[in-house]
């Protein structure tokens, strides 16, 4: 399994990752990059701090996300939505291999998903009915009014949905005191064991 790791600067959050998989995980071939990497900068000093407290040692020089890195990899982790979007704009060929770490990972999260599609799709049938019967009947602004008063249940039925789900974000360190950094690397930590798990099934 060939896993890239991408973040923004590829010095705090994707070298941690990539560090922490060549730990747990050699089996895998792991490599790391940033949206808006430079060349072949050191990772953050805090962030190879904090993995040195954990025995692991980080060497590592960044580099920008490539169509090279992107056509290597099996699967490209992101560290938040963001930078999956950015990649489906800018690298669209390849964005069956995008997703966040957690939402890889995540087995709780797709029943979520699966429920919301589901309420997206009924919602916009019963919107449009709504609208193909009504629209000769008010004007726009009551017609708004009474669409919102008509879906209300579903609007808050969505809601619930969405607030059930995860972030998918792993929080990002930089700037942040090694506290910070610490926090990410926890978190990184937890997310690569499940990882693990996936991938030894």
């Amino acid at each position: 399994m060939k896993l890239l790791f991408v973040c923004t600067g590829n010095t705090c959050r994707s070298p941690m990752a990539e560090a922490l998989v060549k730990h747990k995980i050699p089996e895998a071939e792991v490599q790391s990059a940033g949206i808006f990497a430079a060349e072949g900068q050191y990772a953050s000093p805090k962030a190879i701090e904090v993995l040195r407290q954990k025995q692991i040692v980080l060497n590592h020089q960044s580099q920008p996300v490539t169509n090279k890195l992107l056509n290597w990899a099996d699967v490209v982790l992101t560290m938040t939505t963001q930078h999956k979007q950015s990649l489906i704009m800018e690298y669209p060929n390849y964005q069956d291999k995008y997703y966040t770490l957690k939402e890889y990972v995540s087995e709780a999260d797709k029943e979520v998903w699966k429920k919301l599609k589901q309420s997206y799709a009924e919602y916009e049938e019963k919107r449009s009915l709504f609208i193909q019967e009504n629209q000769h009947k008010l004007d726009n602004s009551l017609l708004d009014q009474q669409i919102q008063e008509y879906l209300a249940e579903d609007i808050t039925n969505i809601r619930r949905l969405e607030a059930n789900l995860i972030n998918y974000d792993i929080s990002d360190p930089f700037g942040g005191d090694l506290r910070i950094y610490q926090e990410t690397l926890n978190e990184l930590d937890k997310y690569i064991d499940l990882l693990q798990k996936k991938l030894s099934k």
